[in-house]
């Protein structure tokens, strides 16, 4: 578990990623405060008996966020998510007038839960909004990469992985993903999404550079924008492109895949190498042994890459 300096720490860091959509000064500004200021601080029995008495089993193993988990098993902490999300809908009620709280509609449940909790207590004035999730034609969540999480900080997703990102989403996705993360006019929008076969993918460029310029900036987009031009038409500048500082060029191929995060793993870089998925400058790599060597940094830096997607440089 988390302790509340590092708490504090990922609040001030959420701040930084949404200032620039939403102002904290002036009058009517927005707040961010951090949960664990009054949830560390609860007493168990205190908490059951006043909060938890309000709640209804049946009602809670009846919302469909637990009756999806009771096939696969339900912890007593997951059943327990709910009271909390609640408690923190009263406590901002009650501390800040807080009467409306908005998320996925995967948090209806959560949510409705806090609207009752403070109903309950006599206050009839709370509210829940849902929005639609963006989620894959599959229906499920879109936002892993291939190292896990798409971090809004450029110091867990680079600017130019975040591109790559959207730049390679599937194409029945593209319309949607205009439509709920960028601004483009809807005539714009439908354009770009009647393109067919190749064309969709000038749109998924037109679509990763929007995103990308919304979260971090114009230049950074422009940036990686460039470094894929460079890694896949030969045309751009690959200066921006993820690079990894080696001290030593001394290294086997495994270790040089572990170190630049393609795998977390030398048993999973093994895998990925026996499977025919790593080049280096190009040229595929299906020897476990292989180590680099001066040859392979004949420009002053190789391009390692992971399938047709994923690309690093390795500096000397």
């Amino acid at each position: 578990m988390l302790s509340r300096e590092e708490l504090n720490h990922n609040v001030e860091c959420i701040k930084k990623q949404i200032e620039k959509f939403v102002s904290f000064e002036g009058q009517n500004s927005a707040i961010i405060v951090n949960n664990a200021d009054w949830l560390l601080d609860l007493k168990f029995i205190d908490f059951v008996r006043e909060i938890g008495s309000l709640f209804s089993v049946n009602k809670m193993l009846a919302a469909e966020c637990y009756k999806q988990r009771l096939e696969t098993g339900l912890t007593f902490f997951e059943m327990s998510y709910m009271l909390m999300q609640s408690y923190d809908f009263l406590y901002l009620y009650n501390k800040y007038g807080c009467k409306l709280q908005i998320g996925g509609n995967d948090q209806w449940s959560n949510i409705i839960g806090g609207v009752e909790l403070i109903r309950k207590i006599g206050k009839d004035d709370s509210f829940g909004l849902t929005f639609k999730l963006l989620t894959t034609k599959e229906g499920k969540k879109m936002g892993k990469t291939e190292k896990g999480a798409l971090w809004l900080d450029p110091r867990k997703t680079s600017p130019y992985e975040f591109y790559q990102y959207w730049r390679n989403i599937e194409d029945a996705s593209v319309e949607t993903v205009f439509k709920m993360l960028t601004f483009l006019p809807m005539e714009r929008i439908k354009e770009l999404c009647s393109y067919q076969d190749e064309r969709i993918n000038e749109a998924k460029k037109i679509l990763a550079f929007e995103i990308t310029k919304l979260i971090h900036g114009e230049q950074e987009a422009i940036q990686a924008e460039e470094a894929s031009n460079a890694l896949f038409n030969g045309q751009g500048n690959i200066e921006h492109m993820p690079t990894v500082k080696l001290e030593t060029i001394d290294l086997s191929i495994l270790d040089s895949i572990v170190l630049t995060g393609i795998a977390p793993s030398k048993g999973q870089a093994r895998q990925l190498v026996t499977q025919g998925g790593i080049s280096l400058n190009d040229k595929k790599i299906t020897d476990m042994n292989y180590r680099l060597s001066d040859k392979d940094f004949l420009q002053g830096y190789a391009i390692l890459k992971k399938g047709k997607k994923v690309f690093y440089k390795l500096e000397k």
